[in-house]
């Protein structure tokens, strides 16, 4: 071949390659906006099943707490089956899983078949979670990285976004089975979308085909259910039963690492947390998570009794949150990419302090400007943050570790939205109650909201600094320390 037919031979691939890439993020994408959509749409139809299977909230609940308890117990694992087992196959494997899950709920005769569906719809979602992160490091260039990182989070606050209104009008439509089979087409556009465009072998996979950490990933799973059990049985009430689950998930935690240092091939390599890089990451996603659940636990509370707007009102100004977390995200990405991802990260964690501190402050007499300037500000930080972290993190790590520290990030992500969910909950109650003694125990009083409000937000605005300190010392470090995983 001459000199000039391998000039034309470039010039034809390179556009057929950014198209091959282009497939490969919208099945990515659109596998992301499947995961958190089932998160999301699946909260608004508990009135419908309360009515329709005749149960208690109690019980109903657990359609959603399932879907989570599913995913934060196996994302770790099922992204170390990934780098063991190949990803492509695993990636349309959870795709798959997750949609015959869909058809499963949508045609669930009872409440606990139901629920069950939901369990299995979670392990799909898992292994989704857990290997689109791993999969933007091969399918797109470094450069591109923190765009491709910025797709990925936009769509996952479009699946936020999206659930409850969709789900409002499918149940208003036809019922409530339609918010789990809307699943359908999209599973399979999205199984097809994944068939065709992915990379067919990957590149790490072979070399530790049929070696996994059995009882590493048992432990593991028991240990991650005890957590997300103690913060989120009671329902506020943390008594003995919370404290004996909270240890049994200290004792996994030490059997854990004591398996991890003995077994030929861990599920996880405890010496990667030797790296100060990885483990700021981890910690500062969770801290973030917990600051960011805050503003959907307790913002509710604060528009309808502290601002006193009515509950349509209140659903169309919590979306603001979740809206500008999605156009956010592309921009930061792009930002991520030309300034760097640990310059961004520090900037995300700057604005989301600023943002928590001015919902600290809880004007009510400002009326929604009090809630929608500082939480445009928090969810702008927010958005730059996650977007300039995963970045930082998938970029920097071994490809034969990309699955299993996908799984950790989206792990530690999943740990702070219910530590968030507990411990963000608890400081309002308390404060709020606190508030409350001199009117009574009525309904709460705009006083009481706007109080537990602040005391709430002065606790994430801590956090949030705490972070930013961790995000500071890691962009120190990040100059001596290259890979993340050795």
């Amino acid at each position: 071949m001459t000199v000039a037919e391998q000039n034309l031979d470039g010039l034809v691939s390179a556009p057929q390659q950014n198209r091959s890439v282009g497939w490969a993020l919208a099945s990515l994408s659109l596998a992301t906006l499947l995961s958190s959509l089932g998160t999301s749409i699946a909260s608004v139809g508990l009135p419908a099943l309360m009515q329709t299977f005749g149960a208690s909230f109690q019980a109903v609940q657990w359609v959603v707490l399932a879907y989570l308890l599913a995913i934060t117990t196996l994302i770790v694992s099922a992204g170390r089956l990934a780098d063991v087992f190949g990803r492509r196959p695993l990636l349309l494997a959870g795709i798959a899983l997750f949609t015959s899950a869909s058809v499963l709920c949508g045609l669930a005769p009872t409440l606990w078949l139901l629920i069950a569906a939901r369990a299995v719809q979670g392990l799909g979602a898992a292994l989704m979670m857990a290997l689109t992160l791993a999969f933007v490091s091969e399918t797109v260039s470094k450069e591109r990285a923190g765009s491709a990182m910025g797709l990925l989070g936009a769509m996952s606050s479009v699946g936020t976004t999206l659930g409850p209104s969709l789900g409002g009008l499918l149940i208003a439509g036809l019922g409530w089975r339609a918010i789990f089979l809307v699943n359908v087409p999209l599973g399979l556009l999205t199984f097809a979308l994944a068939w065709h465009a992915l990379p067919v072998r990957s590149k790490t996979a072979q070399a530790t085909q049929g070696k996994f950490d059995t009882m590493g990933t048992v432990l593991l799973a028991l240990t991650l259910a005890a957590y997300a059990l103690a913060m989120t049985l009671g329902r506020g009430n943390f008594g003995a039963l919370n404290i004996g689950l909270l240890a049994a998930t200290g004792i996994g935690v030490v059997l854990f690492a004591a398996t991890q240092t003995r077994v030929k091939n861990p599920l996880v390599q405890l010496a990667s947390f030797r790296n100060p890089r990885l483990s700021a990451s981890l910690a500062m996603n969770l801290i973030v998570a917990t600051v960011m659940m805050a503003t959907l636990v307790v913002a509710p509370f604060y528009l309808s009794r502290g601002l006193g707007l009515d509950a349509a009102m209140v659903g169309v100004v919590l979306s603001t949150g979740p809206l500008v977390s999605a156009l956010s995200a592309l921009l930061a990405g792009r930002l991520a990419d030309r300034f760097g991802a640990n310059r961004m990260m520090v900037a995300g964690l700057f604005s989301l302090a600023i943002g928590t501190f001015l919902l600290s402050l809880a004007m009510t007499r400002l009326g929604i400007v009090s809630y929608v300037v500082p939480i445009t500000v928090t969810c702008f930080g927010y958005a730059l943050f996650q977007t300039s972290n995963n970045a930082a993190v998938m970029s920097g790590i071994s490809a034969g570790e990309r699955g299993v520290i996908s799984g950790l990030l989206n792990l530690s992500r999943n740990l702070g939205l219910i530590t968030g969910a507990s411990l963000m909950g608890a400081i309002f109650a308390v404060a709020s109650a606190g508030a409350r003694q001199g009117v009574g125990q009525q309904l709460l009083s705009s006083a009481a909201a706007a109080h537990g409000m602040q005391i709430t937000f002065q606790t994430a605005t801590a956090l949030a600094l705490i972070a930013l300190v961790l995000a500071l010392l890691s962009a120190r470090v990040a100059g001596r320390v290259e890979p993340i995983v050795p």
